[in-house]
């Protein structure tokens, strides 16, 4: 394998096809490793649109440095990622600031070994962080990247030992910066599950899988968890009853009352909806109960809201669909 020519490619393919414009490549910002801490924390099970409407540059408004989001209170942090789901991801976030400011003197490690003592910071997230925002010649393996190396070795079922030493043999030490963004991007647009493009990919030249792409990376469907919840929606002189959740879900954000299968003359049903979340399948029976009494049975904690105390409420996205639904009918 000619190693300069393989790198030389990489690089004039993210110099013309690259997404350079994503706003934590940045070099020239400020708090670059904490702002690519943001979004790589963001981006873990979260499409980069999503990303990018909705919830990065509210995030950094919201807590522009390592230091704002250690001083912020949890509900301040679950409130900023309502909507964007896996919630532990932000409660690792905040955790990580405040260890950073306690003993970091408030700024994020640049070694791979000390960032991957932070909360909710694999291999991966470490090795993006050091290289994204401290520009060292570290090589990392996401599922991307793990797609290309497997096809591009020819490898089946690599163990992330040996997947982690292919990505160091193919590192380019004097521009790891765009090399490893070069090789991200490679994996979510041309060297992708199905369909790969490998006419345009720069490493075809040199893959070793590329006359069957798909027989080293098979696809695995991965079965959800299916399970029924019972929701009692109460709404008294235009307040909703919620509960602060205790589980490790949901824990501290708001959600509508779980109760037990009710009987007919104590409620109205007011629909089913479908819900996805990690790995449940949820079932939501929807029913409108007709007395407090119901809810005290359920021995949660009853907190009530109007519509307006909602909007700055930290609530999981589960209820956020239960309102939308509210809004549509008679109820609400």
């Amino acid at each position: 394998m000619n190693l300069p020519l393989l790198h030389s490619s990489i690089l004039l393919w993210y110099e013309k096809k690259g997404r350079k414009s994503l706003p934590w490549r940045d070099k020239t910002s400020k708090n670059r490793a904490y702002r690519v801490l943001v979004s790589e924390i963001m981006l873990q099970q979260t499409q980069v649109k999503t990303i990018l409407e909705r919830f990065y540059f509210p995030f950094l408004e919201k807590f522009p440095t390592l230091e704002t989001l250690s001083k912020a209170k949890e509900e301040e942090v679950l409130l900023q990622w309502r909507g964007l789901g896996y919630y532990t991801r932000a409660r690792n976030l905040l955790k990580c600031a405040k260890i950073c400011c306690e003993s970091h003197k408030g700024i994020l490690p640049k070694d791979i070994e000390s960032l991957q003592k932070l909360p909710g910071i694999g291999r991966y997230t470490a090795g993006a962080i050091a290289c994204f925002g401290y520009d060292r010649a570290v090589s990392f393996v996401d599922s991307n990247i793990k797609r290309i190396l497997t096809r591009f070795f020819a490898l089946q079922s690599p163990s992330p030992k040996l997947l982690e030493s292919k990505a160091k043999t193919i590192l380019n030490t004097q521009e790891p910066f765009n090399h490893n963004q070069a090789l991200l991007d490679i994996g979510a647009t041309l060297c992708t599950p199905k369909n790969p493009k490998c006419t345009q990919c720069p490493l075809q030249p040199f893959c070793q899988g590329k006359e069957n792409p798909t027989f080293y990376t098979p696809t695995k469907k991965t079965a959800l968890l299916k399970q029924t919840l019972e929701i009692g929606i109460f709404i008294q002189d235009s307040k909703f009853a919620l509960t602060k959740s205790q589980t490790k879900l949901y824990y501290n954000l708001y959600n509508f009352p779980l109760i037990s299968p009710p009987k007919s003359h104590q409620t109205n049903k007011l629909g089913i909806l479908k819900h996805a979340y990690t790995k449940y399948n949820l079932t939501l029976h929807l029913y409108s109960l007709q007395s407090q009494e119901l809810l005290q049975q359920t021995q949660q904690k009853i907190e009530f809201f109007t519509q307006e105390e909602l909007k700055n409420l930290p609530i999981s996205s589960m209820t956020l669909k239960i309102l939308d639904f509210l809004k549509k009918s008679t109820i609400n």
